[in-house]
């Protein structure tokens, strides 16, 4: 539970950083290369949580 509050927490804070760099008329590229990387590294942590559906299906497979 503490995790996931973080992930979106990742995700929330690093859109708003995004858009805040381009929101600027100076452009930092710095700063907009952190807030995509911050928010990928939240989704990416929220999708590895999600069990394959591939998965399921081998279970399946190996119930037989």
């Amino acid at each position: 539970m503490k995790g996931n509050i973080i992930n979106y927490f990742l995700i929330l804070v690093g859109a708003i950083v995004a858009i805040y760099a381009q929101a600027n008329e100076k452009q930092s590229t710095a700063i907009l290369i952190l807030g995509i990387a911050m928010l990928m590294f939240g989704v990416y942590r929220i999708a590895r949580t999600i069990p394959s559906k591939n998965d399921k299906d081998n279970d399946h497979i190996d119930r037989e």
